[in-house]
Order: C-alpha cells, then structure tokens, then sequence
C-alpha cells in the first residue's frame, strides 16, 4: 500500500523531482492568487522533503498541504490515504519515455470519498423530503434527525478543522429556530428543541471565539443561555456559563472569566456531570492570569474531588467540548499553574504527561486544540527552567499545524511562548530569537483558512 499522493504523481508523470517541482511552484502561485495570500507564492519543496513525501517516510506539513491540494483538488486527507500500489509506474523511469497505454487507476478506495458525498447528499435530500411531508406538525423522524445531527457535529467539533462543519452548524441551528418559530411543535417537543438550540448557539459561540471575533461569541452564548432557560435544563445553563468564562479568559477579561465560572458552580451546584469539574478548572485558569495562587490551588483541589463524585449524563453523551474528561483536566490543572509564571522541575514533569494524554489521536476525547494547548504549556514550563531546545522541541508541532486548524486559542497560545522568549536568560540566545521569528510568521498568517 502506498498513499495516493504517490500514486497521483506517478499518474500525471510526475515522478522526476524537477518535473513535479515545477508543477508544485504554479500550484503555489495560483493559489496565492486565488485566495489572496501572497505568502503562499512562495511555498517551495526541496529535493529530499519530495523524497520523503514520495516515500512515504513524512506528511507534508502546513502551507505545503493547501498547495497540494489545489494541486491535485483532492482533500488533504485523500491524498494521505492508502491505496493499493498494484500497476503504477515505477519511480525510475525517465521522464522521456512514454507512459503505459494502459492509464494507471487508483485502487476503487480512492473514490469512496467521492462516492460517501454523493450518498451523503441524497441522505440528506431524503430527510428534506422527510421534513417535508411532516409539515403539519413536528413528527418523530425531523426531530431525531435534528437529534443526530447535533449529536454528529458536537462529537466533531473538537476533531475537524471549524471550515468542514460550520455549514452544517449554521443551517442546523437555522432549522432548529425555525421549527421553534412555526408554532407547529407540540408542548412536549419544546424543551427538546430549546436544548438543542441551546447546544447549537454554544457551538457557534465557540466558532466565533475560535474565529477571534469574542463579541458574536458572546451573543451566540446568550442565545445558548436563554435556550438553555426556557428548556429547564440546569446542566446545560451551567455549560454556558462555563462557556462564558472561556470566552472571556481568551479575550483578556479574566476578571469576567472568574465571575462566570464561580457563577456556573452555583448553579451546577446539584450537577454531577463533568461540567462541574470543567468549571472548577476554568475557575482556576482565569485565577492563574490574575496571579491568585492561593485560588489556583483551592480551585484545582476543588475540581479533583469532583471528579470523585461525577457521573455522566447526557451533555457528556454528547461529546467534543460538551464532556470534561480527565485529560483535559490535567491540561487544564498545568496551565493555571503555568500561567502564574513560575515552574520546576515537577511542573515540567506534569505538562509531560499532559502532552502524553493526547498522544492517541484514535482517543474519542482526543481534540487538536487543547493538545496543541498542552504543547504550548510544556513549551513554558521549559523555559522556566531555561530549557531552550526542549521548549523548542513542545511547541514545533503546534506552529506546523495546518492553516485551517489554527484557531484564535491556539494562536494567543504560541504568543504566550513568543513572549517568554522575551525574557529571562534565553532571550538572547540565536536559538530563542529565530523561533520568536517562526512563531511571529504563524501567527501573522491567516487562520482557520478553509480547505480547498
């Protein structure tokens, strides 16, 4: 098995590193054209990174996969795909003799993405038509649809760049609102419906926080708050306001991000989903910015005995950011201690095994974000030992994500290490100022960019 990048620059004729050079330049060019981002004009692979790629021995990385992309206007994750090997040409062959009559086909794996849009798409018209016919009143099957659908999306979020869901989020809560406006829903349907525009509005909060733009987020969360109300619906009021909280911490308002916390304690007082714990943890987050150690640790202590007593219900059935599972709280746990500025050797050994709680990407509860946090944080607590290489090694993987997984917290996260770089005495070290430089470049391209 080989991955059909390969196997696509065998077909084209691509195989001689000048040849496919040159194809990878105009792909690069055309596409700093087209998405107006002259920085990508200058996208270049060298002989041995081609190699490695061809071989299958590394993934491309960052701005390289977009350009792929619209090279071969195949999704990133096609291309890295495995497909069977069997009749491609051989990578020795010049580029002057002629191709095989018979053209090199990808094995029929290749087309099942093709193929798991179509039958996607007609799903969907098939529920349209569904819908439809229930036009009188809001029968079972629109229901449980709307109930799989945000189900489907909330267990994503965390997984998926925000461009291949945010449709489906914008035109789900649409419908949600609308159903709730035709007066066609029974009594009883209410309160399901009011929570799951509640859970939508959170999402789209959240999309708005990570599309750096905290003023619609805030407004998406109160509609999520008011939804959350009228559903009676404890759990998921607590969630909001907890959603609140982050909102502020990564808009500079940790005062706000206190506030908001403490108030979701309350009202989740009789909770005993992870939300209590998430809560906690966010509690002290904002008390670590505001340099309150004493409440950093009451607050941690806090979220640890309340793990003791937690049981799932059903916002954690749902998954991605709705459940606070206990890798998230040791990420949580290291970052409030990193951020009141000081470390040893212990919160080095902490943050490391925080990082190893996201190494299995297959977890359910893995989520690109808060690893990339965890990364960012082992970075910090290194630097404060004046390990240099070592913090350059934990942040490296989060400034070669890709474009459309650099979200609004991600980003604040790698300036946080740029400005450690600043200070103490790395600062002016050669190795400290060219990665200040790497994370500068990352964090002035554009984010969340949309796959192509």
């Amino acid at each position: 098995m080989v991955m059909l990048l390969r196997v696509l620059i065998d077909q084209e004729g691509w195989n001689h590193y000048t040849t496919f050079r040159r194809h990878f330049r105009q792909a690069a060019k055309e596409l700093a054209t087209e998405v107006q981002e002259p920085s990508l004009a200058s996208v270049d692979c060298s002989e041995s990174t081609y190699e490695r790629w061809y071989d299958g021995r590394s993934r491309p990385q960052t701005d390289a996969r977009q350009v792929l992309e619209h090279q071969f206007r195949r999704p990133i994750t096609e291309l890295l795909s495995e497909v069977s090997d069997s009749g491609r040409h051989t990578r020795q062959q010049p580029e002057s003799v002629s191709a095989p009559d018979t053209p090199l086909r990808a094995d029929p794996a290749a087309d099942l993405h093709m193929m798991g849009r179509q039958a996607a798409m007609a799903a969907r018209r098939a529920m349209e038509f569904a819908m439809g016919a229930e036009n009188n009143q809001i029968g079972p099957e629109t229901l449980a649809f709307l109930q799989d659908e945000v189900s489907r999306l909330a267990g994503l979020y965390t997984r998926v760049p925000l461009g291949t869901i945010l449709d489906d989020l914008t035109d789900l809560q649409d419908r949600t609102f609308r159903l709730l406006e035709s007066g066609r829903a029974k009594p009883a349907q209410h309160r399901d419906l009011y929570l799951l525009a509640a859970v939508l509005s959170s999402m789209l909060a959240k999309a708005s926080h990570d599309l750096r733009d905290p003023r619609s987020a805030m407004m998406q969360a109160r509609t999520a708050a008011v939804c959350a109300e009228q559903a009676d619906h404890t759990a998921m009021s607590a969630w909001v306001l907890g959603l609140q909280s982050l909102i502020s911490y990564w808009a500079n308002r940790p005062d706000d991000a206190l506030h908001y916390a403490r108030k979701g304690s309350v009202v989740g007082a009789d909770v005993f989903g992870s939300v209590g714990v998430w809560l906690a943890s966010l509690e002290a987050h904002a008390a670590g910015v505001l340099g309150d150690a004493a409440t950093v640790d009451t607050a941690t202590h806090r979220a640890t005995a309340l793990r003791e007593r937690t049981t799932h219900d059903d916002l954690d059935a749902l998954g991605g950011n709705f459940t606070f599972p206990t890798i998230r709280q040791d990420y949580y746990t290291v970052e409030a201690r990193v951020l009141l500025g000081q470390g040893d050797a212990e919160l080095a050994r902490s943050a490391e095994n925080a990082v190893r709680g996201f190494a299995n990407h297959d977890d359910p509860n893995w989520a690109f974000g808060d690893e990339a946090g965890a990364q960012t944080n082992l970075a910090l607590a290194r630097l404060y030992l004046g390990d240099l290489d070592g913090a350059a090694e934990a942040v490296h993987p989060v400034l070669d994500l890709p474009a459309a997984q650099r979200n609004a917290p991600i980003i604040s996260s790698v300036e946080r290490v740029r400005v450690s770089l600043t200070r103490g005495p790395v600062r002016d070290a050669v190795a400290a100022r060219e990665l200040r430089e790497e994370i500068t470049a990352f964090a002035s391209r554009p984010a969340l960019a949309l796959p192509r």
